[in-house]
């Protein structure tokens, strides 16, 4: 993220601190980190209290049931069967209606236990489902809030990575993984006490064999938690740069770079597949290792267990053991396989867990990116004149007359200062950081209705400086005002309102193609749109789509050519009505018939309006009010078409081809 830092009063803007990039890709979280993160993710079940508490209640019930199905075993050998055996064998008369009375009630009690396993697992989903839109709506919610910095400098596949890679991982943890580490605990919790009450000896030997074993997979596991970590940073930066591949396929084959693009993605794949194969080269040995030592254990219990019961048979006892009969045995058998195998579980779901909180940690980096500042307190709103005074006063109606509202802290008085379009640059320095500063004394003035053109080489700083006019950068030194007012004055939201762009890359989004102009301002209506797309000559093709201006678009408006494109970006900023414009190369990607209409167009849609031009080609800036050229973030020539070229300095070395912009 670029942060601001200040010195000498002065703000610079610093490229490639903090951010996804910077704390995620830069350096993996530690545990420190994972655990806040698992705080934070208890905070959103905060909503969901009844739903947790049910669940809590479901698997405390299903884990009692579980640990007493093993003691029924015990009940239902010694009670039961043995006596029942005995007085087969003794030719007497048996009657197994005690028996089935037990089987049914047993059956009953153990369905109770399906029941509130069922029932914790289908909460759970509603609850992870729940828990996941709201952190998908905060983390989008946010990313409206960052500064346009932070896109700058973070890929757009990495960005897409929090929404798709990172919260599936956490939809995994808070519906299957997290509810199964809970129950498993809690199971061996309650067997451990009912292990405890069939025989203390035997418990103390598995208490030794667990730690033993446990001893073993805490190893596996811390050597695997950190790469599932880095596999979660990998996979980010593989579908970062898959997505920039796809985004410039014509390049790649017009420049024969299929063969550069391949060998890149295999490194990076080569090193996802690296990370991966580390965390599940331990993940996958962990639940083999745990579920053989669960079997030695059940084999040592039934050794151990066969020799005590042969004791007690033969009169022969250990001080303290007690007598364990056929049942016992069985059960606690049966027990040791209810400890062991939710302990392999955890020990199994912790890899899921930890590769959850990695996921949370990159998503949480997001979320706190310090939000795009806005200290401005004068707003745009509607005005009209009083009819005593003549003075401008707020109107809640729409009357076509916009005004700034200019609130004074010191007297309370409100005033009213029409919207024009005025902008003047006093003495402006620019810098990404404090070490290079890339605009340099920058003063010029626009008035209302002017045209007012910037050229100059790639890299003068031509699209700096309307980046600043939008405020999507803060300038480290001079001011900016607008209809007399600074600009940090200006609500970000209000300043950004009163003007319309048109940019050389169009950005058409999924829809009609009246839906992507009305896009300029949603509460125009359809004539609007219409009357808009006139103005920019759009309106003959879109009316020759298959639908007209109900044509859906997708893929960006892939079906159209890059000049009809540009003409519904135009009418998309001609809806909208604003006082200043800012065509940043509009017409570049336009072949010149095009562009003539285009031209058409533009000259009535710049009428009345203060417009900022950047074009390379010199032929559509010689109408200018005012041409800037700039060079290394200078301004070293200014004036209309006719006196720069008497000048016959640098525009006119480019005018007429003794220089060539790069």
């Amino acid at each position: 993220m670029a942060t601001e830092t200040k010195k000498d009063d002065k703000i610079y803007a610093v490229k490639g601190s903090g951010g996804p990039r910077g704390r995620g890709m830069g350096r993996p979280p530690g545990m420190k980190l994972s655990w806040t993160a698992l705080r934070r993710i208890f905070g959103y079940l905060k909503d969901y209290k009844p739903q947790v508490a049910v669940v809590l209640v479901c698997i405390l019930l299903s884990s009692v049931i579980m640990a007493g199905a093993a003691l029924f075993l015990q009940v239902l050998i010694d009670d039961y069967i043995t006596p029942l055996v005995n007085l087969k064998l003794a030719g007497k008369e048996v009657d197994f209606t005690p028996l089935l009375h037990t089987c049914f009630f047993a059956a009953v009690f153990f369905g109770v236990g399906i029941i509130a396993s069922y029932i914790f697992q289908r909460v759970m989903v509603v609850v992870a489902q729940g828990v996941l839109k709201k952190i998908r709506d905060e983390m989008f919610f946010h990313m409206q809030t960052l500064p346009l910095r932070y896109f700058d400098t973070h890929t757009h596949g990495d960005v897409m990575s929090f929404y798709t890679n990172d919260t599936d991982a956490l939809r995994q943890c808070l519906a299957m993984s997290a509810p199964q580490v809970i129950a498993s605990l809690v199971s061996v919790v309650a067997v451990f006490f009912s292990m405890l009450y069939v025989s203390v000896w035997l418990t103390l030997f598995v208490i030794i064999f667990v730690l033993f074993a446990f001893t073993i997979a805490g190893r596996i596991a811390s050597a695997s938690g950190k790469y599932f970590v880095a596999q979660q940073q990998s996979l980010g930066n593989l579908n970062g740069y898959i997505e920039e591949m796809v985004g410039g396929q014509k390049v790649i084959k017009v420049f024969n770079h299929e063969g550069k693009a391949l060998d890149e993605f295999s490194e990076r794949n080569e090193h996802l597949r690296d990370k991966m194969y580390q965390a599940n080269k331990y993940a996958n040995v962990l639940m083999p290792v745990m579920g053989n030592l669960g079997n030695a254990l059940y084999v040592l219990l039934a050794v151990i267990g066969g020799a005590l019961g042969i004791m007690a048979v033969t009169n022969i006892s250990l001080a303290g053991t007690g007598v364990l009969t056929l049942g016992a045995i069985v059960s606690f058998m049966q027990l040791s396989r209810g400890f062991m195998n939710p302990l392999s579980q955890v020990s199994n779901q912790l890899n899921f867990v930890v590769m959850a909180l990695a996921g949370a940690d990159r998503i949480f980096s997001l979320i706190d990116e310090k939000s795009e500042t806005d200290d401005g307190y004068v707003t745009l709103t509607l005005a009209k004149k009083d009819h005593n005074t003549g003075e401008l006063v707020k109107s809640d109606k729409r009357s076509g007359l916009w005004a700034w509202e200019h609130p004074h802290k010191d007297d309370g008085t409100v005033t009213y200062t029409q919207l024009q379009g005025d902008i003047v640059f006093d003495d402006v320095d620019f810098g990404y950081n404090e070490e290079k500063i890339v605009l340099h004394n920058i003063s010029l003035f626009a008035e209302p209705g002017q045209k007012v053109a910037f050229v100059g080489a790639t890299g003068a700083g031509k699209t700096t400086i309307t980046n600043l006019i939008n405020r999507f950068y803060d300038i480290a030194d001079g001011k900016i005002r607008y209809d007399g007012i600074n600009i940090n004055k200006i609500k970000k939201a209000d300043l950004r309102r009163s003007l319309g762009i048109v940019l050389q890359d169009v950005t058409l989004f999924t829809g009609t193609v009246m839906e992507n102009i009305r896009y300029g301002r949603l509460e125009a209506t359809d004539q609007d749109c219409i009357n808009a797309a006139k103005t920019a000559n759009a309106d003959g093709f879109i009316r020759m789509l298959p639908d007209g201006y109900q044509t859906v678009l997708s893929g960006g408006g892939a079906s159209l050519s890059q000049g009809q494109r540009q003409l519904i970006s135009i009418a998309r900023a001609a809806v909208a009505d604003p006082p200043v414009m800012i065509l940043d190369e509009a017409t570049s990607s336009i072949d010149t018939r095009t562009e003539a209409l285009v031209t058409q167009g533009m000259d009535a849609l710049m009428k009345g309006r203060t417009v900022f031009v950047i074009a390379h080609r010199l032929s559509t800036v010689r109408n200018s009010d005012v041409i800037m050229v700039l060079e290394n973030g200078r301004i070293i020539e200014k004036g209309s078409h006719e006196k720069l070229l008497a000048e016959k300095g640098q525009y006119y070395r480019l005018y007429t081809g003794a220089f060539e912009l790069e």
